[in-house]
């Protein structure tokens, strides 16, 4: 049977929750997006992805009709229609003179507990985002980093400003551990990831100083630990960058600050 969507607040056959490929604002990528997970029929921090959302929105000038409450009805609806438990959900909006609003759905996306325990490999990529404080569909430049790393055996591709600083990854935000230190990017050059917001509050709940500070290229193996985070992945610890290997001294205080986000879905 086919899967359900959302378009423009009506449940809808997936095949029909589409746009025309001559639509202009989907050729210029004009559009919002947010990523989420639903557990157990239950929406994981629903209000801060819609309050992301319209950052989003706002930051693009992309004026839309859809209430916080019309799309929560709409995932509500959709959940209902399908029965769905675990998923992983979409909700895009494609701005224009006719905004279109379009919720879809997949399989809940995990990883292997080998990536928890043995850590991940990832790549340097030399590029910045557009406007990276809104989740923009402007995602050309990561999916060539990305691709780049899978290239070589890689799980994430890093990317690193022209000061060479390393700023996130292509999907998810990005850490350094120092003795009783967190260093991160500040929220301003990078997309604040709703994730991040626990992973940071957790380091904290942990006894760690957060130091908005980016790592930089030059410095990475001076890190007692590296890690990545996002709605999928949690907090996943970096075993090997461009091949090299980087220390796992705080590898054990990854795993709690990953076990307390987690609690907090």
């Amino acid at each position: 049977m086919e899967k359900s969507a959302i378009k423009n607040g009506i449940v809808v056959k997936e095949s029909e929750a589409v746009l025309p490929v001559t639509y202009r604002e989907m050729q210029y990528s004009f559009s919002v997006y947010e990523a989420l997970r639903v557990l157990g029929g239950h929406i994981v921090h629903l209000d801060d992805h819609l309050k992301r959302l319209a950052f989003s929105c706002a930051a693009i000038n992309l004026t839309h009709p859809f209430s916080d409450k019309m799309i929560k009805d709409s995932l509500e609806s959709l959940i209902e229609a399908d029965g769905i438990g675990d998923a992983s959900v979409r909700i895009l909006i494609v701005g224009g003179p006719d905004p279109k609003l379009f919720i879809t759905y997949t399989e809940l996306l995990s990883y292997p507990e080998s990536y928890y325990s043995d850590g991940i490999d990832c790549t340097l990529y030399r590029g910045e985002r557009f406007l990276p404080e809104a989740k923009t569909s402007n995602l050309l430049m990561q999916y060539i980093a990305l691709e780049e790393a899978k290239r070589k055996g890689a799980f994430e591709a890093l990317l690193v400003n022209r000061k060479g600083y390393v700023l996130e990854g292509t999907r998810s935000n990005f850490y350094g551990i120092s003795g009783n230190r967190l260093y991160t990017a500040p929220d301003e050059m990078v997309l604040s990831g709703i994730t991040r917001i626990s992973v940071l509050k957790a380091a904290k709940t942990l006894g760690l100083t957060v130091e908005y500070m980016p790592p930089t290229d030059k410095n990475l193996h001076m890190f007692d630990s590296l890690f990545i985070s996002s709605t999928s992945m949690g907090a996943m610890p970096v075993n090997r960058i461009d091949g090299i290997a980087m220390p796992r001294t705080a590898w054990p205080l990854i795993g709690e600050i990953c076990k307390l986000e987690r609690q907090w879905e």
